[in-house]
């Protein structure tokens, strides 16, 4: 591509008085290394990648560290960082905003205030919080409010409530298990079939949801008011990014699972290395299973149609 055009929809921003927070209290994501980061860096990449606006968003392990006050205050710091960073390049940078769950009432503060005030992009959330996942009867006050609002909610997987592996740190195993572990658990609980105005994103493809969809279906028989049909239709409703998946085993599954125009575009940087990213780019522009079109959609085009003000960018 001879300009940069990619949106992308998976990039990661770490604020610096963020970073002093996770290191403070000892936190990585998931046993990952906490990579550099800054504003020059990221345009940088994104100009050799071929990404014209990167939608950053705080990653694993996320805002709450045990103290609802404090998680109140590292979110609206983290807001305020990435707006600014959006509100100097528009053309490059939008965000996702960060909330402090599980501090419900917290997290509807912060969502009305970046929303409202900061035009947030959007919301991020973790994939669980303390091993409380997405469909928690608890959140229902916040997917209502962002239903009624029509939000784009971007969910980024943090590590399950269980011991990682030796040698294998959350990122690498344990993320696509619990990205699709919330997916399912929302859908169950009937999350997906109250709330269709707010466009939710997973990231990774989906973790394995894609694949083992039609499995997940047979979870009808233990929830009472839920259909097969009814759970795959929930699941489809899902929108789905490339970051770390737009291989030739992962994208056959994916595309052929998500409705059209659900699948997006994501680089998942800092986090993921240099090198991956390039390969991983040479994979998606290569692949040779596309339907026509289906590559610019994935590119630009479903992005613009959840981000309208970047239609024109």
């Amino acid at each position: 591509m001879s300009s940069p055009r990619r949106i992308d929809v998976h990039q990661h921003l770490i604020p610096p008085a963020y970073r002093n927070v996770m290191d403070r209290h000892g936190a990585t994501a998931a046993g990952w290394p906490t990579p550099a980061w800054d504003a020059r860096s990221a345009i940088a990449m994104m100009d050799r990648r071929s990404i014209a606006t990167g939608i950053l968003s705080i990653s694993s392990p996320g805002t709450h560290f045990g103290d609802d006050a404090e998680a109140r205050a590292v979110a609206r710091d983290a807001n305020e960082y990435a707006a600014e960073r959006a509100k100097d390049r528009p053309d490059r940078f939008g965000f996702f905003a960060a909330l402090p769950l599980p501090d419900v009432d917290g997290a509807l503060a912060e969502a009305a205030y970046a929303l409202d005030e900061l035009h947030a992009d959007g919301v991020v959330l973790l994939s669980n919080v303390r091993g409380r996942y997405l469909g928690d009867k608890e959140y229902e006050p916040l997917w209502a409010e962002l239903d009624a609002r029509g939000v784009v909610v971007f969910i980024h997987p943090d590590a399950p409530p269980m011991p990682m592996l030796e040698g294998m740190p959350g990122p690498l195993l344990d993320f696509p298990f619990d990205t699709t572990r919330t997916a399912v658990h929302m859908t169950l609980n009937g999350v997906m079939r109250r709330h269709t105005r707010m466009k939710v994103i997973l990231s990774h493809a989906g973790g394995f949801l894609p694949y083992a969809a039609w499995r997940f279906t047979a979870g009808a028989q233990f929830n009472p008011g839920t259909t097969p049909l009814g759970i795959l239709t929930g699941l489809q409703r899902f929108y789905f990014d490339t970051a770390l998946s737009s291989t030739p085993s992962a994208l056959p599954s994916l595309l052929a699972f998500a409705a059209p125009g659900h699948v997006l575009y994501g680089s998942d940087f800092p986090f993921a290395p240099v090198e991956t990213g390039a390969l991983l780019d040479s994979m998606l522009d290569g692949y040779d299973g596309f339907e026509p079109g289906q590559l610019d959609a994935i590119d630009r085009g479903s992005a613009e149609a959840l981000f309208p003000r970047l239609a024109d960018a």
